[in-house]
């Protein structure tokens, strides 16, 4: 028996009519495939019913749904959960247990889900650790131990427990989106592809430090939200906390969102994490509204989560409300990002670090 098999979640309906054609079953098998995928969330060849029993045979062969479950989780007395996933960073799947799951996996990635209301948001990440080395990113800390499949991706979707309340997907957890462009794209249209997930582009965000040539691609190829880490309006500062700022400054990082249309349907946001006494002032507002001028944005504010050896303070809240204030009074609307989850590992890259660390 065939125990490493190639994974199917993940793939476009195209993609899948394209492989049941090699294995010599009719195209329509495909978008059945699909459906059984992205709609009813199988685990199993088996549990493709409307297969014949000799083509679920012949798919089982060589492929596997490869869905897996997450391997912990945290919860919050406000609601959220952050679960970690495992992650393959292959398009193979160690397929020896029933579900088609990995046996022995190592690498694993933060997934949180954050409920509000009617609202259900999901943070996902795009690779395992990260090379940008922000200097208030735990995520950094690790170094990079590669980048996620189109099924590392979604994977954290389809296996979700509370995969049914999801109203919103922002791609703001571990690892840089426009580093990992191909499997970020291959998802966020899969999920708003009309035979796959079907959602609205705007229900999409994808984050991104700047990545010249990446975002172009990104902004062209995609109708989902955009998100910037700014963090500094001011090119050394910005610098000091960081180095992609070297490759592509923020300043032209705007000029590029400015050749785009942020009228309509899709956003364009700026994230700005506050750090008390040090980003936080009028001097900022000011270079901020200089900087976005002439651009339909936002600026979203965010309080800073201390992680370990990183000598940065929190802003407070008065510090905060004031920029915000000044800000959206001079045409910048303006947010404060609610902090959540502050009482299990809140930052980005805190939960996975405490998993390696008792894994070494």
């Amino acid at each position: 028996m065939n125990n490493r098999k190639k994974v199917l979640m993940g793939l476009s309906v195209s993609q899948l009519k394209e492989l049941v054609k090699q294995l010599g079953m009719p195209a329509f098998t495909g978008g059945q495939i699909a459906k059984w995928l992205y709609d009813k969330h199988v685990k199993s060849i088996d549990e493709m019913t409307n297969l014949s029993k000799a083509n679920r045979e012949r798919l089982a062969e060589n492929y596997c749904v490869g869905a897996m479950d997450p391997m912990h989780s945290q919860r919050s007395v406000d609601g959220t959960v952050k679960y970690l996933f495992p992650v393959r960073c292959s398009e193979y799947a160690d397929c020896s247990n029933s579900n088609g799951g990995e046996v022995n996996t190592t690498k694993f990635v933060e997934t949180v889900f954050i409920p509000d209301g009617d609202r259900g948001t999901l943070c996902v990440s795009s690779q395992v650790g990260c090379k940008m080395n922000c200097l208030f990113c735990q995520t950094g800390k690790q170094g990079f131990e590669g980048s996620l499949t189109a099924a590392d991706i979604l994977n954290q979707i389809y296996s979700l427990p509370e995969r049914e309340l999801l109203t919103n997907i922002v791609f703001m957890g571990q690892g840089e989106p426009m580093d990992n462009l191909d499997s970020v794209l291959q998802v966020t249209n899969l999920l708003t592809a009309p035979d796959g997930y079907a959602w609205s582009p705007k229900r999409i965000t994808v984050s991104s430090v700047g990545i010249k040539s990446k975002l172009k691609r990104f902004l062209d190829e995609s109708e989902c939200h955009v998100a910037i880490s700014m963090h500094s309006p001011l090119h050394e500062q910005r610098l000091s906390l960081m180095p992609a700022e070297k490759a592509m400054p923020i300043a032209e990082t705007v000029e590029l969102l400015k050749q785009y249309d942020f009228t309509h349907q899709r956003r364009c946001s700026f994230e700005y994490i506050c750090f008390g006494g040090l980003n936080d002032s009028l001097t900022h507002a000011k270079e901020i509204i200089k900087l976005v001028d002439g651009l339909e944005c936002r600026v979203n504010l965010i309080r800073f989560h201390e992680i370990p050896h990183v000598d940065l303070p929190s802003a407070n809240e008065a510090r905060m409300e004031q920029l915000r204030d000044y800000l959206t009074q001079h045409g910048v609307f303006t947010t404060i990002r609610a902090s959540r989850g502050q009482d299990i590992f809140a930052a980005c890259g805190l939960l996975s670090t405490a998993q390696k660390s008792q894994q070494s």
